[in-house]
């Protein structure tokens, strides 16, 4: 594996995985950029105790580009892009619309009982490939494997940054999810605080810890295997699962069979069982309507500074496609109380994905 760094025309890194030891990356950035934003402002909101970032500059970042003007895919003659190669294999580069930069400018109190501070982090767009047709599911175990690597070395160069307090690395498929861009890609946030969902995550941990003495997440695995029912996949390092109480119409859960608590952490043998398994779970749930299922693909791993010893490594799969031509929206019970009414059995769920003929 080949990593190289370049920058571009404003001063944003963009880094090259390549599986190829003689790839060329040493093509420049010509274009002529405007100055990159200020970072976003955090306002804290006392009443929940939850940061929200308030970033104006987001509303011009680019949207459902037609597939000829995508600034994710390769550079041609003619027509420059974010990634100035002629060609790639994965590529991950500071996000020109960032929710979070190290680039601070003026701020201001706003008066009542929030705090606001600078939202400084770092946004990071990851491409998992530069066919702009493909998708995730498509890629060979060789290309996830790589995919991997980017993700591990950007936890462990971002959970460096000083500030940094949680590194997220998602994947957002999906118009009906809200995507802006098209090309196979998804995002890494270093955040300057722990998300709440983290903190509430490893708080129900830290109880169970003193309640039983055992770890949560390695008993909910090890339950959810001893059960079966709502298994939808396995092979000797993952377990991929329909969690008991999923919140959403369909929800997987993708474990690994020992606690580690980062990407950084996993071996070679994890990484090459990770591809094959995912990329078949992914296939199923595609198959399940006949119609690319919109989905949050989202890895928690441990923060950087805490709870790092209760901290499970795992990713959470899920859609809001409920039936091929329905949707599962986040209304009134959901958004303003923030309890979930699932409209799917789990049950049912994991039998439908076991029932999908693995297409790979």
């Amino acid at each position: 594996m080949k990593r190289t760094a370049i920058r571009l025309a404003d001063g944003r890194e963009l880094i090259y995985f390549d599986r190829r030891d003689d790839a060329d990356r040493s093509t420049p950035d010509t274009r002529e950029l405007p100055p990159r934003p200020p970072a976003s402002e955090l306002r804290h909101d006392p009443v929940m105790d939850e940061w929200v970032a308030v970033a104006g500059h987001r509303q011009s970042r680019t949207f459902l580009p037609p597939a000829a003007e995508c600034p994710l895919c390769p550079s041609a003659p003619g027509r420059a892009t974010e990634i100035p190669s002629p060609e790639y294999d994965v590529a991950v580069f500071e996000n020109r619309f960032p929710s979070f930069s190290f680039h601070a400018g003026d701020y201001e109190q706003v008066g009542g009982l929030s705090e606001v501070r600078p939202g400084l982090g770092r946004c990071e767009v990851v491409c998992f490939t530069s066919e702009h047709g493909s998708s995730f599911a498509a890629l060979s175990p060789e290309q996830v494997d790589l995919v991997l690597t980017a993700w591990a070395d950007r936890t462990a160069e971002l959970a460096a940054l000083p500030g940094v307090e949680q590194v997220f690395c998602f994947e957002n498929r999906g118009a009906e999810i809200g995507i802006t861009l098209s090309h196979p890609h998804g995002q890494i946030y270093a955040y300057p605080y722990v998300t709440p969902r983290t903190r509430q995550m490893l708080a129900s941990a830290g109880r169970y810890r003193e309640r039983t003495g055992g770890n949560l997440f390695a008993d909910v695995l090890a339950a959810e295997r001893k059960a079966e029912t709502r298994l939808v996949a396995s092979n000797d390092h993952w377990t991929a699962f329909v969690p008991a109480a999923a919140r959403w119409p369909f929800e997987v859960n993708v474990y690994l069979n020992r606690q580690v608590p980062d990407l950084c952490s996993l071996d070679a043998e994890e990484r090459a069982a990770f591809g094959p398994l995912y990329t078949d779970v992914l296939r199923r749930l595609d198959g399940l309507f006949g119609v690319p299922m919109p989905y949050v693909a989202a890895w928690h791993q441990a923060p950087v500074r805490t709870g790092r010893d209760l901290a499970y490594l795992h990713l959470q799969l899920f859609s809001i496609r409920r039936a091929k031509e329905k949707l599962k929206y986040l209304a009134g019970s959901e958004s303003a109380m923030g309890a979930f009414v699932n409209d799917v059995l789990p049950e049912e769920a994991a039998r439908l994905l076991r029932s999908q003929d693995d297409l790979g």
